[in-house]
């Protein structure tokens, strides 16, 4: 182990025995020759004193370890299904609050991305920076064209810091792992494999103004969520310039009253906006906390959201996708025993699990939920407990789900302060129904037959040799030495040839009427009747022409 790693593990075990958290160091075997200093150090003893619960204490430590630590609690918070509930709640508590580094330095930096003076890039740049955080931080500038842009730059070092925590994190989960009692079960190391993808991604500024790029894309249009311009040229691994939004920050509900601003409204248009991500668009903002949303009320009766942070996004696979939008209306309905078949199929519990007893499972802890008005029922939660059932019955849940499952327990707290008389249920819903339907509507299977129309082409091409080898390997059975018949006469090779054009011709023809009927499906042509009847008569041409071959 290298030593400055080793001096970060000494680091951080002082840490956790000044916050209390001796259960931890004695749990991981930390040190274990020096067990006799551990039981003799003061820091101990005083700290059993204390009336902090282990939750608290551990997110304490964890903002005293730096910027790197904040963010993996922020990250493992995320992890209901494995974490106990108080240590998750506590850790969900966690801020980016951190001390701006200097402009001067900022300026250096930039400087070095574009290899020029900073003068030459922007015709202003603000040193005092508008907000900072654990990974980079922001400037007000203005390009030669009067574009007012902010311009994000990573923190200094930063790369080498996070190697060095992760390696770090690395060697506490191996301890963990090997010598914790809950630490199979929790798998620490997979919780630092996940949590390395995110905040690397996170230092790719490239990648985060793609993200911002794709979200504006979606809602391009739209009036319910604005998306700041990202200025491409601008734009480096380790710099990102975006258009300046001047908005009113979500949290200031006292501006937003003052200026006429249609809260009920706003805070509905919250929920659309995330359920329109998730189902519509499978493309969702996994950052919405407060310090990330403002509010634009150029006319305060209809507000616009704009969005900014774009280092965390999520998408589902989409049988996830299905799976979730059936689960939420089979719980809303109270159908407990189509929830229980829909985590089978959707393979978030084992197949041997038995149906009854998973409905059983889902019935205990959705029941209560509903004994109060459906204003005040929460999606999240639902989801938490569903997740938390998954676990019982064996079963780990995929980290996009748990960071969907925080990101909409982020909404709803945020809509609810804004209109505690949120209905959660009734905004959702309708768009739940809708996407479910068009999902299956026919112009979703044209839509999908259009998208794998040329692949049905490349196949199509290829069938005539295919089945012409198929014919000519049947033709070299009929003259091999082992056929039935050694030695057929003239007229038998005959027949045998003929049959086997016609089978031939039926599945060619068959496969181009096939081929006609999709074709016609997939443009949506009118009359539809004309297309479903061809692809019938294409598919009996095809069978027909291979059951002959039997």
């Amino acid at each position: 182990m290298r030593p400055r790693v080793l001096l970060r593990l000494l680091e951080i075990q002082l840490v956790l025995l000044r916050h209390g958290l001796d259960d931890y160091v004695r749990a991981t075997h930390l040190y274990r020759p020096l067990r006799f200093l551990f039981f003799l150090s003061p820091l101990v003893w005083f700290e059993r004193r204390r009336r902090v619960t282990r939750g608290a204490r551990l997110r304490r430590a964890l903002e005293e370890l730096g910027p790197i630590f904040v963010k993996f609690g922020q990250a493992v918070s995320t992890r209901r299904d494995l974490l106990p509930a108080d240590i998750a709640e506590e850790l969900a508590l966690l801020q980016d609050r951190v001390p701006p580094f200097p402009g001067s330095i900022a300026r250096g930096l930039i400087e070095q991305a574009y290899g020029q003076p900073l003068g030459q890039v922007f015709e202003v740049f603000e040193e005092t920076p508008l907000a900072a955080a654990s990974i980079a931080q922001v400037h007000a500038a203005r390009l030669p064209g009067g574009q007012e842009v902010v311009v994000k730059v990573l923190r200094p070092g930063m790369r080498a810091m996070i190697e060095r925590d992760l390696e770090v994190l690395y060697a506490l989960a191996d301890l963990a792992h090997r010598y914790w009692r809950e630490g199979r079960r929790l798998r620490p190391r997979e919780i630092v494999a996940e949590y390395q993808k995110t905040v690397l991604d996170e230092l790719d500024l490239m990648r985060e103004a793609a993200n911002a790029s794709q979200l504006k894309r979606n809602f391009a249009g739209s009036d319910l969520l604005y998306v700041p311009e990202v200025y491409w040229d601008y734009c480096r691994n380790d710099v990102m310039v975006m258009e300046r939004i001047h908005g009113v920050p979500i949290s200031d509900l006292a501006r937003l009253r003052t200026a006429g601003t249609n809260i009920r409204q706003l805070a509905e248009n919250g929920v659309r906006i995330f359920f329109t991500q998730v189902f519509r668009h499978n493309f969702f903002h996994a950052d919405m906390h407060p310090g990330n949303i403002f509010v634009l009320i150029e006319d305060p009766l209809r507000p616009r959201y704009a969005a900014v942070d774009f280092g965390i996004v999520g998408t589902l696979d989409p049988r996830d996708q299905y799976y979730l939008a059936e689960n939420f209306m089979a719980v809303f309905e109270r159908d407990y025993r189509r929830v229980a078949q829909l985590h089978l199929e959707s393979g978030w519990v084992p197949a041997h699990t038995r149906i009854d007893e998973m409905e059983s499972a889902v019935r205990t802890v959705c029941e209560p939920i509903f004994d109060r008005p459906l204003k005040d029922i929460s999606f999240g939660r639902i989801l938490l407990r569903l997740f938390e059932i998954s676990r019982r019955f064996n079963m780990q849940i995929q980290p996009q789900l748990m960071l969907l499952q925080k990101t909409l327990l982020n909404v709803e707290g945020l809509g609810r302060d804004l209109y505690p008389d949120l209905d959660v249920w009734a905004t959702a819903t309708p768009i739940l129904r809708e996407w479910m339907r068009e999902r299956t509507s026919v112009r979703a299977l044209a839509r999908e037959l259009r998208v794998r129309l040329p692949g049905l082409m490349e196949a199509a091409r290829g069938l005539p040799a295919l089945l012409g080898g198929m014919v000519e390997r049947e033709l070299s059975g009929a003259r091999s030495p082992r056929a039935t018949v050694a030695a057929p006469d003239a007229l038998e090779l005959r027949a045998a040839l003929a049959h086997a054009a016609r089978r031939r011709d039926a599945v060619i023809l068959g496969a181009a009427v096939l081929l006609g009927a999709l074709v016609w499906l997939a443009v949506a042509r009118e009359p539809a009747w004309i297309g479903w009847a061809l692809l019938a008569a294409g598919g009996t041409g095809v069978v027909y022409g291979l059951w002959r071959s039997n």
